[in-house]
């Protein structure tokens, strides 16, 4: 199933991701430092939902309170929080 998720306090503006049986498929950035996005995404395909959560969780971007992988945690514990 592909889910949407609109990011806050990031330069990109939204995140769409794939994930089959609790394993990301595929995960895209939309806006922001592209090479450095598609690299997370790259990273996080064939993991599980969990894992990733909570391996990104609590990333900050300078001053912001979050970054892009943050807003991806968010975004899988938004979608398959219990």
């Amino acid at each position: 199933m592909v889910y949407r998720y609109d990011t806050k306090g990031t330069c990109s503006k939204a995140i769409e991701f794939e994930v089959e049986d609790g394993i990301i498929q595929d995960v895209k950035f939309l806006g922001g430092c592209n090479g450095n996005l598609q690299g997370i995404g790259a990273l996080v395909r064939g993991m599980k939902v969990e894992d990733v959560a909570d391996r990104l969780r609590g990333i900050n971007c300078g001053m912001k309170g979050t970054s892009c992988p943050d807003q991806l945690a968010r975004a899988l514990e938004q979608s398959f929080s219990k």
